[in-house]
């Protein structure tokens, strides 16, 4: 039997969890004899597609159950969010002021900051950590009602410490992104996001192409709204119009050099 890649054996370890709710490092190096490194390496990649939740020696389907976003997407959408956040970190000056949101993608940009002297205001507890770690400015930590699974926090403590800010840049994960502007399947997110979008000066929103045309039931704000938009894929004609009457600047992140579109 051939050596399996890492994306099978990821299908196969989510497939025992869904049956078993759980799965053990051992169980993982027993089923595909890989090293208890590999299947460390395993469990860190769909727990940064948000599918599981680690443990010590292991992982366990999260509470809320399995994201609805297709495993497939989410595993192979890293690359791209990583490709975006990296343009992202390029916009950001030294001495800023931002605000940054709890997603992948805008995690992916704090990982790639550069920029000196900078002044984060998150309410992303990987944010703060990596922020935290890289010393390169301060990190104020919002408050509020903390969330295992999305690692961050939320609720009306929350929207309160926002309004004590104003800040130059948000940088801000599209949860969903039509003609009509953004949306999040949350509401508790939405009014997090809704808040930060009203006291920063420039809003750049990531996106990957996997957020075009969708839409859920909690709006967070209007295309008018953003300044920027980093995606790895041009937006869909009917979305990229709307951006360019409203003069939105289009950044791509390809594989190679961004391109930009105003």
């Amino acid at each position: 039997m051939s050596k399996l890649t890492q994306d099978e054996r990821l299908k196969g370890i989510l497939e025992h969890m869904k049956e078993h709710g759980k799965i053990r490092l051992e169980q993982i190096c027993e089923m595909y004899q890989v090293s208890r490194d590999s299947a460390r390496r395993d469990l860190v990649r769909l727990e940064e597609a948000r599918l599981i939740a680690r443990t010590h020696g292991g992982a366990i389907l999260p509470s809320l159950g399995i994201a609805t976003i297709p495993y497939e997407e989410r595993i192979h959408n890293v690359d791209a969010k990583q490709r975006i956040g990296r343009a992202a970190a390029c916009l950001v000056q030294d001495g800023e002021t931002l605000f940054v949101d709890a997603s992948t993608t805008v995690q992916a940009a704090v990982e790639a900051f550069s920029a000196k002297d900078i002044t984060t205001v998150t309410n992303s507890i990987d944010a703060a950590t990596l922020l935290g770690k890289k010393q390169n400015g301060k990190v104020h930590l919002l408050g509020g009602e903390y969330n295992p699974w999305h690692r961050n926090v939320t609720g009306p403590q929350t929207l309160a410490m926002i309004r004590d800010y104003r800040v130059q840049t948000l940088l801000l994960g599209a949860c969903a992104i039509t003609s009509d502007g953004l949306s999040s399947p949350l509401v508790e997110e939405a009014y997090v996001k809704r808040e930060m979008v009203a006291r920063a000066d420039r809003v750049i929103v990531l996106a990957d192409q996997g957020k075009f045309q969708k839409s859920f039931l909690h709006h967070v704000c209007g295309v008018e709204n953003i300044h920027v938009l980093i995606t790895d894929a041009e937006p869909p004609a009917m979305v990229k119009e709307l951006l360019a009457k409203h003069r939105i600047e289009i950044i791509i992140a390809n594989e190679g050099e961004h391109e930009h579109d105003n």
